[in-house]
């Protein structure tokens, strides 16, 4: 989850703002901030004794779909009962409480959930599922240190809680200071990729990615051997999602394969068959139905776990009593759903509806959702609390009526069967808390009282639109104090917050303007604003672990170097171009919509997309070539092509192009190559909803994309050159291969002719065609012998460029071949050139697409 900067203060003056109205509901709490002092009973986990303790939040570490996590620190802790071990006044602590902090998020991990077990989120709601998963974490945690020889590789759970104000169950674990992987550079992908999790070291790099790798795999294993088998899809690797599960210990470093430890045995998403969320859970999918677990969660196999016990009774001796303990609370957590994949013919039993009431009644109570009163009162009432459970479920089933009782009416055209989605919610809130009636009542009764709540209300919507950007806080200050302006930004909120904020801050405005125009051009002058501005990622670098200490010291001190200032501006002018692709593509659609008035709204909006998507996967682009021009006006001014030979050719490319500097500092400057590629590179990914979380899959596998590959190819295209020393150069072989391509095209003309009984155009068969001079490339390089890089591919082009031109006179002679036969496409006399020009022009391309290819594949045999 994103957090953006903002003063706590700004926080609790909107909270004064809405408490000083006193209205007579509280105040819809999303997370706390830093320096909320809280206080909770504890239930420790082994041994279970009972303690009241005071804790200081230090700081939000981040949420999703499980829930919020905070470190905080224990302030004071007093002993109601029994033991409680783990704790220590004045140490940090990891605090999680199991509901997310975005409403978006908890409405959809209840909707995977209700839908899988027909029941609220267990983890929040039930005290006997938090009680259950701390239980097989202690279990968990044992194995590991079976299996890997220390007791620090699984993360110490201490105590279960719940929060009332949150309206969740949560716990306290141990406060690991840890960081995500290390973006590490690796010009040898192919021997990385070779590599199998378990092998033994062969020379392939990217240590702290495999080391990572392996730890996970084993982990998954251990906990599939003990019965953790659905705990175990959060270290699944193909998860895509499990990385940021495994921490590394800053202590460790900076030993790569040392201080892993796993952090978070909480899911958030249930599982089902018709709905994998990710690559590992076709597997887990099938995997479960072969064992007749339709859906999966957190669901545990207490044979697997006994026999595990059995074969290790040393390590597990004092666990026999926590063992048991761990059946109840799995027991009579399961009972508490209705899941009818699992006892699908037990809710016939009275046993089991009880206890399935009562899950439900304490999910009531837990979430807020009743008060006291009505919390009792529910649990003396079997009919008030099963109407309580049905009265949304009436709600959902609202749109069935309407079908059933008017069959073939147009009733969907009409928003009244939408109102019992609407009025069941606020009805059972009504229901379930006196001071929502109060507040009902109030409002409709008052007028003077009505004010003031849309005064809290407002004050507590300019909470959230900080907390996600949406304003700044001067703004969301002014905002709370004059709610008319509030209705002003309302239809701007539905968009993301980041254009809310520019289409209606104009202070905002500006500054992205500037950022995005005028910057770079300062960066480009000034050689102050641009050691400003490295110095400022540097730190950025070092806060968000990217960066540690000793590398950000040996950047600091290479900034003053020529050569760094150089490639400073160059990246300078690198960030100018940024938007030139995307302002080029807009004014071109626009300015084709506008010259073609008989469009339709439809066709110009197609027509518009299609114009725009082609600029998006264009491998050169308006911006590209414009960086590809300064790097070679670079190279032309200084005659220097040495420093500059990796960027001249990256920078005419989209994308990896941004990345063309970095990747030529490499060798020279390798601390700065990598955190700058790695800054680049990955900043985009983290808007990714889900797999664009920071330390997951997706950002070190765009980091090896656009900085480890190119490595990679300069290492493959340096080893060939190598192994073609003594070679000599071959090149009569170019013109047999571009008349070979020519006779494939002239077949495929034939073929094309023998079953439309007509002459083909270009675009008949241009989707088989390209495959011809591509192949060409692809054999012309590969056997021209020992001649250099540069001729290779220049001949493949050549041949590209001549298999087109040919190709078109080969055509302008068909009509004599096959007379009668109508052509889709006249290619005669002077009409021969201009297509001839094209279709070289276009052949030259794929060639050269082609020649590149064969010379940055692995390495083999040349012949």
């Amino acid at each position: 989850m994103k957090t953006v900067p903002y003063k706590v203060e700004t926080i609790l003056d909107l909270e004064k703002a809405f408490s000083s109205q006193k209205i007579l509901r509280s105040l819809r709490l999303r997370r706390y901030e830093r320096g909320t002092v809280l206080q909770y009973e504890l239930r420790g986990v082994i041994p279970d004794g009972r303690a009241v303790a005071r804790l200081e939040i230090e700081e939000f570490v981040g949420g999703g779909f499980a829930g919020q996590v905070y470190r905080v620190r224990l302030l004071s802790l007093d002993i109601l009962d029994g033991r409680v071990e783990g704790f220590e006044s004045g140490r940090s602590y990891a605090l999680k409480i199991f509901i997310p902090p975005s409403g978006l998020s908890r409405r959809i991990r209840g909707l995977f959930y209700g839908v899988a077990f027909q029941a609220p989120f267990s983890l929040q709601a039930l005290a006997a599922a938090g009680r259950s998963q701390a239980l097989w974490q202690k279990f968990v945690r044992r194995a590991a240190r079976v299996e890997f020889g220390r007791d620090d590789t699984v993360v110490d759970i201490l105590a279960t809680l719940i929060d009332s104000r949150l309206g969740s169950y949560g716990e306290l674990s141990e406060w690991v200071d840890g960081r995500m992987w290390r973006l590490e550079v690796d010009d040898d992908l192919d021997a990385r990729r070779a590599w199998k999790v378990g092998a033994p070291d062969t020379g392939a790099g990217s240590p702290e990615y495999r080391t990572k790798r392996g730890f996970m795999a084993r982990l998954v294993r251990l906990m599939r051997e003990m019965g953790a088998v659905e705990l175990a899809r959060q270290y699944e690797w193909w998860s895509l999602k499990s990385q940021p599960n495994a921490l590394k210990r800053t202590s460790s470093d900076p030993d790569p394969k040392a201080g892993l430890v796993a952090v978070d045995f909480r899911a958030g998403m249930a599982l089902m068959p018709f709905l994998p969320q990710c690559p590992a859970d076709i597997k887990l999918i099938f995997q479960g139905l072969r064992h007749g677990r339709f859906v999966q969660f957190d669901k545990g196999d207490f044979h697997r776990l006994e026999t595990y016990i059995t074969a290790h009774p040393g390590d597990f001796a004092e666990l026999k009593a926590p063992l048991e303990d761990l059946k109840r609370e799995d027991r009579a957590y399961r009972d508490s759903l209705i899941d009818l994949t699992f006892h699908p013919f037990g809710l016939f039993g009275g046993r089991l509806r009880r206890a399935v009431m009562k899950g439900f009644r304490e999910s009531w109570r837990v979430r807020n959702m009743t008060d006291e009163r009505t919390a009792a009162s529910l649990d003396k009432s079997g009919p008030g609390s099963f109407f309580f459970l049905l009265l949304p479920l009436l709600a959902v089933a609202s749109p069935l009526l309407f079908i059933f009782a008017w069959p073939g009416r147009t009733w969907w055209k009409y928003p009244v069967w939408l109102l019992p989605l609407v009025l069941a919610p606020f009805l059972r809130r009504l229901w379930g808390r006196a001071d929502f009636r109060r507040h009902y009542g109030r409002l409709l009764t008052r007028f003077d009282y009505m004010l003031r709540a849309v005064r809290a209300q407002t004050a507590e919507t300019q909470i959230r639109w900080l907390r996600a950007g949406r304003v700044s806080e001067s703004r969301a200050l002014k905002i709370a104090g004059a709610p008319w302006r509030c209705s002003l930004h309302l239809p701007f909120s539905i968009l993301p917050a980041g254009l809310h904020r520019f289409l209606t801050d104009r202070v905002y405005f500006k500054e992205r303007l500037d950022r995005i125009f005028v910057r770079p051009l300062r960066l480009y002058f000034n050689a102050a604003e641009r050691e400003k501005w490295l110095r400022e990622m540097i730190e950025e670098g070092v806060l968000s672990g990217m960066l540690g200490e000793a590398e950000a010291g040996r950047i600091r001190d290479q900034l003053k170097e020529p050569f760094i200032q150089k490639y400073l501006k160059s990246l300078a002018v690198h960030v100018y171009t940024l938007p030139v692709t995307q302002v080029v593509s807009v004014v071109l659609a626009v300015i084709y919509v506008r010259t073609h008035p008989e469009l339709s709204w439809q066709q110009a909006t197609v027509a518009a997309g299609m114009i725009l998507a082609f600029f998006q996967v264009t491998p050169i682009s308006p911006g590209s070539f414009l960086r590809g021009l300064y790097t070679t006006f670079l190279v032309l001014k200084e005659r220097n092509f040495k420093d500059y030979k990796v960027a001249f050719g990256l920078s005419y490319f989209k994308y990896i192009g941004y990345l063309a500097f970095p990747i030529q500092m490499a060798y020279r400057y390798p601390d700065l190559a990598r955190f700058m590629a790695g800054h680049w590179a990955t900043g985009a990914v983290h808007i990714v909803p889900v797999f664009g979380e920071k330390g997951a899959w997706l950002e070190h596998f765009v980091f090896d994309i656009f900085y480890n590959f190119p490595l990679t190819i300069r290492r493959r295209m340096k080893k060939r050159a190598e192994a073609r020393k003594g070679l000599r150069p071959r090149t009569w072989h170019v013109p047999l291969v571009a008349l070979a391509s020519t006779a494939v095209l002239g077949l495929i003309d034939c073929g094309y002719i023998k079953l439309k009984g007509m002459f083909p155009s270009f675009g008949n068969v241009w989707w088989l065609a390209v495959f011809v001079p591509f192949a060409a490339a692809w054999l012309s390089t590969r056997w021209s012998g020992g001649a250099s890089v540069g001729k290779r591919v220049g001949w493949a082009v050549l041949g590209g460029i001549g298999i087109g031109a040919l190709w078109v006179i080969l055509q302008a002679f068909w009509p004599r071949v096959f007379p009668g036969i109508p052509a889709a496409e006249a290619l005669t006399g002077g009409q021969v050139a201009l297509p001839a020009v094209w279709r070289a022009f276009i052949f030259a391309l794929v060639s050269a697409a082609g020649g590149f290819v064969a010379e940055t594949r692995k390495l083999k045999r040349e012949r």
